[in-house]
């Protein structure tokens, strides 16, 4: 019975070798026969051609038979040819294809990329994802940087502030509490040979962009705003290299390490213009129109802007898309940076509109504190007064910077108790 059963397995092996021959044998006639295709208009003359030079050959001599395998040859280069730019339409049609899929289903397929696809768990037990994965870094963006960069990052972050001769003065209020504090993950985007220079003499960390018209004629020039509105284009090699990034405009005093305060559990995590827990932190809006009668209140969502001059952005790809929609845009018009920087954060999709998918993170308004919380409420409130220790107080709203982030320094560092008296409340 063994025997007979192997009898029977070579028997149907040796009929699949002989399909698969005479399959490639009749593949072999068909391509020389059909070369232009079964339907081609020209297919019948070809054959015809084909037949009648085949039977001219047949009476032919022993000594034509090169000419024969010279024509042959020929044919099969050209048959090759045309096989390979078939392919490389195939090629170019499936990348049309995907690109055209990806639109409409880029939302499941980055999801499926993420992981596998999951059950839901118990009523209260479900948390949706908030940290997207960090990008692969490339050091052929900026080899000068990168170098740079992995001599002074801790834990591949970096502070990054950009500065120009215009705001040398609050620079060196910001180095000098950065050096108290021992932080040696500072850099200073250098925006003229003046500042390379003041951060050569100093002892501190810098790094000056290649020539580029557009950034250089802001960079040597501009004000505060104008220069604050460069980091959008200047940060993103920072993320291609790998980098977390903490952008702080000059105007900034550090009182403790800010690395120690982050949560990094998303995209963005930044400072608020919000001088409360509502305006910092969000709250509803009811709106009211009486002329709608029983429909006359209409709840809104409200909260304070992100501040544009110091946050903190992780190497993904929506941080490098928000860098990107905000410099485009700033190119353009002429725009506030801090404007556009929330736009793209906070518009959501709608018709003919995309909204950015990044995650975001408010911090802390007593532990990042602007200058609206410090000199309006902080300093009158004894309590607070006492205990809250800032990491940093950002000199935002007000325009006597240099003076109030002196005062700060007296007061957190120096333990002057009335050195923040003598200020108003906003500007003079």
């Amino acid at each position: 019975m063994a025997g007979r059963r192997d009898r029977s397995q070579q028997l149907r092996g040796s009929r699949i070798a002989i399909a698969i021959l005479v399959g490639i044998l009749i593949g072999c006639v068909c391509a020389f026969v059909f070369p232009n295709g079964f339907f081609n208009s020209n297919s019948s003359l070809t054959v015809n051609e084909r037949l009648s030079k085949s039977s001219d050959q047949v009476g032919s001599s022993s000594c034509e038979s090169p000419a024969r395998i010279r024509m042959l040859k020929s044919d099969f280069a050209s048959l090759s040819e045309k096989n390979a730019e078939l392919k490389k339409q195939v090629r170019e049609l499936t990348e049309k294809l995907r690109l055209a899929e990806q639109g409409s289903d880029n939302a499941r397929k980055q999801v499926l990329a993420l992981g596998s696809q999951i059950k839901a768990g118990p009523f209260g037990t479900v948390k949706s994802l908030r940290t997207n994965p960090t990008i692969l870094s490339d050091e052929s963006v900026n080899p000068r940087l990168a170098k740079i960069l992995e001599e002074i990052a801790v834990g591949k972050e970096v502070i990054v502030a950009l500065a120009n001769s215009n705001v040398k003065s609050m620079l060196e209020v910001q180095i000098a509490s950065v050096k108290r504090l021992g932080i040696t993950n500072y850099l200073v985007v250098a925006l003229d040979d003046y500042i390379e220079n003041f951060c050569k003499s100093n002892d501190v960390a810098y790094y000056k962009r290649d020539p580029d018209k557009d950034v250089d004629t802001v960079g040597k020039t501009g004000g505060n705003h104008a220069v604050s509105g460069l980091k959008f284009r200047v940060l993103r090699e920072f993320l291609q290299l790998g980098y977390g990034v903490l952008l702080s405009d000059v105007d900034i005093v550090f009182l403790q390490n800010p690395f120690s305060h982050l949560y990094r559990d998303s995209d963005v995590e930044s400072m608020s213009d919000g001088h409360s827990n509502m305006t910092a932190y969000g709250f509803n809006d009811v709106s009211d129109e009486p002329a709608m009668g029983w429909a006359r209140y209409a709840h809104t969502m409200r909260i304070w802007v992100f501040n544009s001059g110091f946050f903190y952005l992780r190497p993904t790809i929506p941080s490098i898309e928000l860098l990107d929609r905000v410099a485009d845009r700033l190119s353009k018009a002429k725009l506030w940076d801090q404007a556009v920087f929330n736009e793209e954060l906070f518009y959501p999709s709608h018709p003919d509109y995309t909204g950015l998918h990044a995650s975001k993170r408010v911090m802390d308004m007593y532990e990042f504190m602007n200058s609206k919380v410090l000199f309006k409420t902080v300093r009158k409130n004894p309590e607070l007064k006492k205990k809250v220790k800032p990491v940093i107080v950002h000199v935002n709203y007000h325009p006597d910077k240099l003076n109030r982030m002196q005062a700060v320094v007296e007061f957190y560092v120096n333990g002057k108790q009335d050195a923040l008296d003598s200020f108003p409340d906003g500007s003079e």
